[in-house]
């Protein structure tokens, strides 16, 4: 097959239809994301025709983004706007110099062929990011297969790629491919004269010097039926002119590059004011131009597989706004993001529809805009320029569809873990990264230390959630056993391969009991201590644990193990684990209570927000993390048993414990009736408590 190149298999190649401003500027963006680009244009040069642009703000942004600083080829800035009726009588007069302050990025006026020309030498100069675009001129192509993504030219060559981009304007090939051949342009009832003069030769006629005293100044004179624009590009040397009229009064084609008859322009506008005459009739009538003002129905669609179009071939633009190339560019914007470096194959589809619904009601409502601003004054069309500017101006693509993208990302991923701040995105944790693919721990190690101790159970009931029924022992006695139970984690991926301390109270002999009658059997935890932010925020918010901050600092010897737990310096709690001896580890499940319980029993609470919602609850309910349920299950490796414990807690004050005290000073009521197991067990594998479920 003619056209088949070797391609690294990490970048895409891409083929793009049409070599004007939307082509190039995808050709350029893409080239620079890492990109094989190959753009195909029909004429011998693909050069642009000799005239103005708009580069709005919303245009500006991006070209400076992909290196284009029009500035550097002669744009100036707009800087106001006046406008006449068709006697010549001034209307409206506006600077815009404190308005435009408003927008990141300036609004300049360019000449179309120097943007054109800087666009083609920046997408295939040897020079800056990626590889240079290929350019093929004389290259017509006749047909495009939407799913091989391959072209074929006029001469029979064809080029296979991996997308296709219809970027070959309003008489586009590749659109038949997308929206079917009933879709075609048509002309709006007016035809528009433009051409180019130099300021100079206005501003030496006494009859016209008066509409270029000003650097910047867009003027427009309007009639009832047909208008005239005139704005200044090229460092304010030269003008350009467009002449709107209707259509019948010229002979226009649909060929933006059909030569005008400069007295039949005249004659069009023989009832304006004399002034602006004598400036009609400095154009050149050489490069005099005149072309029909074509339209089209909206389409269904803009993509075909591995086909989508961009610009007039999605979206033709009447000129009232001078927003169509700023849209194209736009266009070739987002197709660059959503298309970025490292996009698999497979995917390509889907993020073409992506960038449909990315652009297509913005590009629409834009058309709409323009469709509105082109009516004629007898249709008294109630206009908000200042909304539809807004709008326009106030949009960066880049930065919309990045956002996009990001939350098509997000999407695409099932079942993720959201939690604050959820600007930025699913929140990576001990559960999943941050595109909110699971974690596995299998490799990650941890070392639980417990003291399980007989105490009293009225006062381990008073732990219990406040005022929530359901709760009880397993058994009647007044007499109960809980556990200090601490665990050192490490080779945690989610924490870059470091780990952290947890020590919490689990009240072993627990049940819960459902308003339908059904019992939850396990470990009640009314409190678990973590010496790190990042698990306290993961656990309450994701799991509704009711962790707190403390320092937990280990001294582990060869027969003994210390925990000393603190805040800000002030200790609060010691606990002492001596004559450590190892025994079977067989038959030990290695939970973090510290015994076989069935699970972990809490219970989750969020307040509500604002001061006159104090005391309500937002969340009120009873968790169960059943560790049968567990992923993965711990792997106890070594256990060692202690002949002697103990622990010592002290409750302090406000003063030395100021978020802690009331916490401290409850866990400092519990007696200790007898030690009856203590413990230190190694193992490999660290569950994730995904299995955490709301009980009811």
């Amino acid at each position: 097959m003619n056209g088949t190149t070797e391609h690294r298999s990490d970048r895409l190649k891409i083929l793009v239809v049409g070599a004007g401003i939307g082509g190039l500027t995808a050709g350029l963006a893409l080239r620079q994301q890492g990109h094989e680009v190959l753009v195909f244009e029909q004429s011998r040069f693909a050069s642009e025709a000799g005239a103005a642009i708009h580069l709005a703000p919303n245009a500006n942004g991006i070209l400076r983004r992909l290196g284009i600083w029009a500035e550097n080829f002669g744009a100036n800035r707009m800087q106001k706007l006046t406008e006449y009726n068709s006697m010549g009588e001034k209307m409206r007069s506006m600077g815009l110099e404190e308005a435009n302050k408003m927008w990141q990025h300036p609004w300049l006026l360019a000449h179309r062929i120097y943007l054109h020309d800087a666009l083609k030498k920046a997408a295939t100069s040897a020079q800056g990011k990626g590889g240079p675009v290929k350019l093929h001129t004389s290259s017509k192509v006749v047909d495009v297969d939407p799913r091989a993504a391959r072209v074929t030219l006029a001469d029979g060559s064809e080029f296979e790629g991996d997308i296709v981009l219809g970027a070959d304007g309003v008489h586009s090939r590749a659109r038949s491919r997308v929206a079917g051949s009933e879709f075609k342009p048509f002309c709006c009832g007016k035809s528009a004269f433009r051409f180019l003069i130099p300021r100079k030769a206005a501003q030496e006629d006494e009859k016209t010097s008066r509409f270029v005293q000003e650097s910047g100044e867009l003027s427009m004179w309007y009639g009832t039926d047909r208008r005239v624009i005139m704005y200044p590009t090229s460092n304010n040397e030269m003008l350009n002119f467009v002449c709107v009229h209707p259509e019948a009064e010229s002979e226009a084609g649909d060929d933006w590059n059909k030569g005008g008859n400069l007295d039949r322009m005249l004659q069009v506008y023989q009832g304006f004011d004399p002034a602006l005459l004598a400036l009609l009739s400095k154009a050149d009538p050489a490069t005099l131009k005149v072309w029909k003002l074509l339209d089209m129905e909206v389409l269904p669609t803009w993509t075909n597989e591995r086909l989508a179009l961009l610009g007039d071939a999605a979206h033709p633009f009447l000129p009232h706004q001078g927003q169509g190339g700023a849209v194209a560019i736009e266009d070739a914007a987002s197709l660059a993001v959503v298309l970025g470096a490292g996009t698999p194959r497979e995917e390509i589809p889907d993020r073409l529809k992506l960038y449909e619904r990315i652009r297509y009601d913005r590009a629409n409502r834009i058309q709409d805009f323009s469709r509105l601003m082109g009516a004629d004054l007898d249709k008294k069309v109630k206009l908000d320029m200042f909304a539809f500017t807004n709008f326009n101006f106030g949009h960066d693509e880049w930065d919309n569809s990045s956002q996009k993208l990001r939350e098509w990302t997000w999407d695409r991923t099932p079942n993720v873990y959201w939690r604050m701040p959820i600007a930025f995105g699913p929140m990576p944790g001990p559960r999943q990264t941050h595109f909110g693919v699971a974690r596995q721990a299998t490799e990650s190690t941890f070392t639980t230390a417990s003291i399980k101790f007989k105490t009293s159970r009225t006062l381990l009931q008073n732990l219990f959630p406040r005022g929530v029924p359901g709760w009880r022992f397993k058994s009647p006695g007044t007499v109960a056993y809980a556990s200090f139970s601490q665990t050192t984690l490490n080779k945690m991926e989610w924490l870059g391969g470091s780990g952290y301390n947890h020590l919490g109270l689990y009240i072993h002999g627990v049940e819960y009991e459902k308003q339908n009658g059904d019992v939850v059997s396990g470990a009640y935890m009314p409190i678990l201590f973590e010496n790190l932010t990042d698990p306290i925020v993961s656990g309450r918010e994701e799991l509704g644990m009711p962790k707190l901050y403390s320092s937990i600092d280990v001294y582990r010897r060869a027969t003994s193990y210390r925990i000393n737990t603190g805040w800000q310096g002030a200790m609060w709690g010691r606990f002492t684990l001596e004559n450590l001896k190892e025994v079977e580890a067989a038959g030990d499940g290695g939970s973090i209570s510290g015994d076989n319980d069935a699970g972990i029993l809490t219970y989750r609470y969020m307040p509500a927000v604002g001061r006159s919602t104090k005391g309500t609850a937002e969340a009120a309910y009873p968790v169960y993390v059943p560790f049968k349920d567990e992923v993965p299950q711990p792997k106890p490796l070594r256990v060692f048993e202690a002949d002697k414990a103990s622990f010592k807690i002290d409750k302090l004050d406000w003063e030395a414990l100021p978020t802690l005290h009331h916490v401290i000073e409850r866990l400092a009521e519990l007696p200790v009736y007898e030690v009856v197991a203590a413990k230190v067990v190694e193992g490999v594998g660290v569950p994730d408590v995904a299995a955490a479920q709301r009980v009811e």
